[in-house]
């Protein structure tokens, strides 16, 4: 099964950023956008696990221990760069709590996590299939303002993602409650 580790968000978020992706449009570029249901921090993608594994993984993620802790939406970003447009996200303020979770869980999990990517803390709200009008979306993408809401941070969560023809379908396996 193919797995992740991320951090679920609450609905009034998803809302926002539904408005975000709503405000973005598709006027200057054809966008797969993340199903609001869908969106999530990620915090390490695990990919293809066995049952066996999956249930060494469920161990040591019980064991990691944080405090419950508050971010805050930020601003629209994407990577890789302005040349090579693939994602958009929305970022969270302040980042330490979420980096030191991520860190944690590389630790705990080194013998699971093969990939090295470097870390950066957002929520993928869309990935960019073609730039029509590259001057014109990033001037839209500048006047767009986030709501900062700020939520809290109450658990993480191991998510089994089933790929189909309809998109994603992501299934919590295990929640990880904080103090």
């Amino acid at each position: 099964m193919r797995c992740f580790i991320g951090i679920e968000l609450p609905v009034h978020i998803r809302k926002i950023l539904y408005s975000v992706q709503k405000q973005i449009g598709s006027k200057y570029a054809k966008i797969k956008w993340v199903a609001p249901k869908n969106m999530h921090i990620t915090l390490h993608f695990l990919g293809e696990f066995d049952d066996n594994d999956i249930v060494e993984v469920k161990n040591i993620l019980s064991q990691i221990k944080s405090k419950k802790f508050a971010v805050c939406l930020d601003k629209i970003g994407w990577f890789p760069n302005s040349e090579r447009v693939n994602v958009l996200w929305v970022g969270l303020k302040p980042e330490k709590e979420i980096f030191n979770l991520h860190g944690d869980i590389e630790i705990a999990l080194k013998q699971f996590l093969h990939n090295g990517n470097s870390f950066s803390v957002h929520i993928t709200i869309g990935r960019i299939k073609v730039l029509r009008h590259r001057m014109h979306f990033f001037r839209a993408l500048h006047e767009i303002i986030v709501r900062k809401e700020e939520f809290e941070i109450s658990h993480f969560s191991l998510i089994k993602s089933e790929l189909s023809k309809d998109g994603p379908r992501h299934i919590v396996l295990e929640q990880y409650p904080f103090l």
